[in-house]
């Protein structure tokens, strides 16, 4: 009559039984129930004392379930079906069958443009796509019709992300190599760790150079240097014939002719090919701030840091180009490519960082073009913005990547032929 089959009494007498299970409250409650039903008054009582000690149950709720537990019932619905319900037995559920939005066909057509647009994430997709599509549904090879366009234009960039996970995990990364540098004119060239509101403005560039050595720092290689907005994400690449200090005096020079607005500043790292007596010397001319990073502090420039990767690795990969074909073709390459990512390419710019403990949480703008940045800043003339939209209006996307497309394969194609003469 006791629950001693179940659980000792002497942890009955001391309740302390504590937080059981849904199913293990169930499984006292199916034993409980065949003893509480055939029992009289006063075995009832004890009965509902053990079980409500046991399973913590209110006392009315107890008395309800162990009468009524393995009775069945009938109802009827509104439509006049009947349903039995058995009370204590479980409950079959019906397997979810989700209606599958995007089909093969819209997954083939998203792969597609992942890969032609150099596997964006999926907010940066998402928004190009949004931003072209009228040009990208007459581009044939992409296989655009009037139902993947309207799903392109609904899908969310989590959805694209999911849809591309697969394909995103076959991707590897290759080993990175770095190359030495030294320092000089340290002492006279003011170190900086932020911006000041002030100078969150169009104007204020970080420089950083990439070696394009393939892993052997001895000789003459060309390198590339990029230059990026601090406020805008503009970024110009420019291709270096080797470490001299006169190339990157020339390529700001060049800079300064070429943005669409004025050169304010410039900040770098503490590499010999920014610490010399050039480039110095010419800023000082010039009225452009020069600033430099901490020594091994790579956060310091974390602007152009992260285009060092995106814009420069992923297309003209970890390859060593050291003549003169493959620095004109190289050039080729960023003539086109500093295009597409200023002018089609969208990219994010946090707004906040708010740390909690251990945990970032990192708060950005909604994905836009450094264009479309440009066009939106107050401390930018309205001629340079006229300029600048009088460009965009004279370029096609697809144009502008078939040709850097056609570039890369000629700069691939002449590095591939020098490898096999030597």
């Amino acid at each position: 009559m006791n629950l001693c089959k179940l659980y000792s009494a002497k942890n009955l007498q001391r309740g302390e039984i504590m937080g059981l299970t849904m199913n293990e409250k169930h499984a006292v409650t199916r034993e409980t129930a065949k003893l509480y039903q055939k029992a009289s008054k006063q075995q009832k009582t004890a009965i509902l004392n053990n079980f409500v000690c046991i399973t913590k149950y209110h006392r009315k709720y107890a008395i309800r379930v162990l009468s009524q537990w393995g009775k069945m019932y009938v109802i009827t619905n509104a439509d006049g079906t009947t349903v039995k319900l058995i009370v204590g037995s479980k409950r079959t559920r019906k397997k979810r069958r989700g209606v599958c939005r995007y089909d093969q066909a819209f997954c083939d057509c998203l792969k597609k443009l992942w890969e032609y647009f150099d596997y964006m994430c999926g907010k940066r997709l998402s928004y190009l796509i949004r931003a072209n599509i009228d040009e990208l549904v007459q581009h044939e090879p992409f296989g655009i019709s009037e139902h993947i366009k309207a799903k392109l234009l609904t899908v969310s960039p989590a959805t694209i992300d999911r849809k591309l996970s697969a394909e995103r995990a076959k991707l590897k990364h290759k080993t990175r190599y770095r190359g030495k540098t030294s320092a000089f004119l340290k002492h006279k060239i003011p170190i900086r760790v932020s911006y000041r509101f002030d100078e969150r403005r169009p104007g204020f560039f970080e420089f950083d150079t990439v070696f394009h050595d393939g892993g052997n720092l001895h000789g003459d290689y060309c390198k590339t240097l990029t230059a990026t907005d601090v406020d805008l994400g503009w970024t110009v690449l420019t291709a270096l014939r080797n470490s001299a200090h006169r190339w990157v005096k020339e390529a700001a020079q060049e800079l300064q002719k070429t943005l669409p607005y004025p050169l304010k500043g410039i900040d770098s790292d503490n590499g010999s090919e920014f610490i010399n007596t050039q480039l110095y010397t010419w800023c000082l001319n010039q009225g452009i701030i020069f600033t430099r990073s901490r020594s091994y502090h790579k956060n310091d420039n974390c602007f152009v840091e992260q285009k060092n990767d995106y814009a420069v690795r992923r297309f003209v990969g970890y390859y060593r180009y050291d003549t003169d074909e493959e620095f004109d073709a190289l050039q080729n390459v960023y003539a086109y490519l500093n295009l597409l990512i200023n002018y089609f390419y969208p990219s994010q710019k946090i707004i906040s960082k708010t740390r909690n403990g251990a945990k970032v949480t990192k708060q950005y703008e909604p994905c836009r073009t450094p264009f479309d940045r440009l066009i939106d800043s107050p401390f930018i003339a309205q001629e340079a913005k006229q300029k600048a939209q009088e460009l965009r209006n004279k370029l096609s996307l697809i144009a502008v990547k078939q040709n850097l497309e056609d570039a890369l394969q000629k700069l691939f194609k002449i590095h591939m032929s020098r490898r096999k003469l030597a």
